[in-house]
């Protein structure tokens, strides 16, 4: 299985939205990482739609986390040339970077279209899954 990152937008979509056929069958055709991030995220979501919080354990089951040892401070400044993104999809990408300084050798699983955008313009692999 190819690693891909998988972001916050994606997981929900597939887990409690509709999302596409293509959406789905990338998370479970890819070794999948993501930051710790997502679990505050999921967690969010899941109290803010008053699901049952012990879905969030399922949900992200099988991922594999990134836990940075150092400041993402380059892969920030190189994100931040490329456009604006709002915090958190910010650190998502720098993250990915992290795991994977080339960006080619991973994809980046995203269903926000600017997120999308900038993780092309840094060479990720970015698949259409809309």
């Amino acid at each position: 299985m190819d690693p891909a990152y998988i972001d916050t937008s994606l997981l929900i979509g597939i887990k409690y939205e509709e999302s596409s056929a293509a959406a789905r069958k990338a998370a479970r055709t890819h070794r999948l990482f993501a930051s710790e991030l997502l679990l505050a995220e999921i967690r969010s979501f899941v109290a803010r739609e008053s699901l049952p919080e012990e879905a969030v354990g399922r949900d992200v089951e099988g991922i594999g986390w990134i836990i940075p040892d150092r400041s993402l401070a380059p892969e920030i400044g190189a994100i931040g040339h490329q456009g604006y993104l709002r915090g958190a999809d910010l650190w998502h990408i720098a993250c990915a970077l992290y795991l994977s300084p080339d960006p080619g050798q991973l994809s980046f699983l995203t269903l926000d279209e600017r997120q999308r955008k900038i993780a092309g313009q840094l060479g990720f692999l970015v698949p259409d899954l809309g």
